[in-house]
């Protein structure tokens, strides 16, 4: 009989940089955009297998020796968060720019992540620029991120402490204390 922390650990997706699965997602995901972008000419197969072996090597020497612990069902609960989200701030967005009576805003606030710098702080980031209204400027001090957004007086801080845990549920990880 196994421990109930062996299975949860089995139930989850592991993926990192030295694993064979993270080479063959890699490569299966580096072949199949090759095959978008050739129409899938059987002429373009042995170039295309080459490619994706090249960009699979270098993407393995590149990427930070990190292990992620993808969660599926959060993963697609996160992606209609995200759906959801960016519709509504897309209306609001819209609507802030065409109706001159709605406030606008727009400066920058410093947000104090919690992740650590590294590829899921990056993941993080990549999907807080995708949400209209915020967009990450760069690093700030004590491990913060200057962001900007359209407007200050919301609760940018609260939201995106939010987005960033649903991150590190989707993920896997552990958020710093401080």
């Amino acid at each position: 009989m196994k421990s109930s922390e062996e299975q949860s650990r089995r139930a989850k997706l592991v993926y990192g940089p030295g694993t064979p699965e993270s080479a063959i997602s890699r490569a299966a995901g580096f072949f199949g955009f090759w095959l978008v972008l050739t129409g899938a000419d059987a002429a373009d197969l042995a170039a295309g297998s080459i490619a994706a072996v090249a960009a699979t090597w270098a993407s393995l020497r590149l990427m930070p020796a990190q292990q992620w612990s993808l969660r599926p069902v959060k993963l697609a609960g996160l992606v209609l968060h995200f759906l959801r989200q960016s519709i509504a701030a897309g209306t609001d967005v819209a609507l802030r720019a065409l109706d001159p009576r709605l406030p606008l805003r727009p400066g920058f606030v410093v947000y104090q992540a919690r992740l650590p710098p590294g590829t899921k702080r990056d993941a993080f980031c990549a999907i807080m620029s995708l949400l209209p209204g915020t967009l990450p400027c760069g690093p700030a001090e004590d491990n913060g991120l200057t962001i900007h957004c359209l407007d200050v007086t919301q609760p940018v801080a609260e939201q995106l402490a939010a987005e960033e845990a649903l991150c590190v549920q989707t993920l896997g990880g552990s958020q710093r204390n401080g």
